[in-house]
């Protein structure tokens, strides 16, 4: 399913890396980080919803959003991805918390 600027979801992954939590959205290319995975998961939400929020407001609107909401997601975590879903062993450094789909709902 195409993201739109009405519906979608986005891949998530939170992990450890050293000593510092990280939360990406793959489709969105965003990634945020803090010192607890919650606090890097709140960011990622917060930055999900800014940025679909400052899409519907731009004056380029539905025009050409597609490639915005649908990007190709970093190599390394679209690899990464893959091996979660397929519940294969992930190497050090990545200390995996959670991964699923975020909604995006206008």
């Amino acid at each position: 399913m195409k993201n739109t600027l009405k519906q979608g979801s986005v891949r998530t992954i939170i992990f450890k890396e050293d000593d510092i939590w990280y939360a990406v959205g793959l489709e969105f290319n965003i990634v945020s980080s803090g010192d607890t995975a919650e606090m890097a998961s709140f960011m990622l939400d917060q930055a999900i919803k800014g940025y679909v929020e400052s899409l519907i407001n731009s004056p380029i609107g539905g025009l050409r959003t597609e490639g915005l909401l649908n990007q190709e997601a970093d190599p390394e975590y679209e690899a990464l991805w893959k091996k979660l879903e397929k519940n294969e062993p992930i190497e050090s450094p990545y200390l995996i918390h959670s991964f699923g789909r975020t909604l995006i709902a206008k």
